[in-house]
């Protein structure tokens, strides 16, 4: 077995599929998805939690993981209520395999929230290998609920982590 399992059996969440039919109609922020073209590849998709392919049809999308956290839960995520971007297919995705935690090769910041939607505090993970050990950290305290994954570079939430 992997470092992994000091994670207490984490439970690794992308955007549902429902949620992505939804964005691409209309985001969070109101707009309707522009579906494109990616030339290149390596956009990361929020969808499947993997790089996007050259050739794909992709959207960038306006996303408040909390706000619909929060919704689903029957909390007010209040001041910490925040959207942004995030990449998706624009057609029907198979979603993520199980494996490895996604994007964990660049600097990452893990933000905790309480059941009650607040921030309980962040880390910034600098190396690949601390990125287990951290959100093992986050996942043993008690008070933390949900951890989100960011990118440093955009600040971009990547994907959301619970217990199993």
């Amino acid at each position: 077995m992997t470092n992994r399992t000091t994670i207490q059996t984490p439970t690794v969440h992308a955007v549902p599929a429902p949620v992505v039919k939804e964005l691409l109609i209309t985001d969070d922020a109101g707009r309707p998805a522009v579906p494109f073209t990616d030339d290149e590849g390596g956009a990361p998709l929020r969808c499947c939690l993997r790089r996007s392919r050259p050739g794909e049809r992709l959207a960038l999308a306006s996303y408040a993981p909390l706000r619909r956290w929060a919704a689903a839960t029957g909390v007010d995520p209040g001041p910490y209520d925040e959207q942004g971007p995030v990449f998706v297919h624009a057609g029907e995705c198979a979603g993520p395999t199980v494996g490895d935690l996604p994007f964990t090769h660049a600097h990452r910041t893990l933000r905790r929230y309480s059941v009650d939607g607040r921030i309980l505090g962040g880390r910034l993970v600098e190396a690949p290998e601390d990125f287990a050990p951290a959100l093992g950290e986050a996942l043993a305290d008690p008070e933390v609920a949900l951890v989100h994954v960011r990118a440093v570079e955009y600040g971009c939430f990547l994907y959301e982590v619970r217990r199993g």
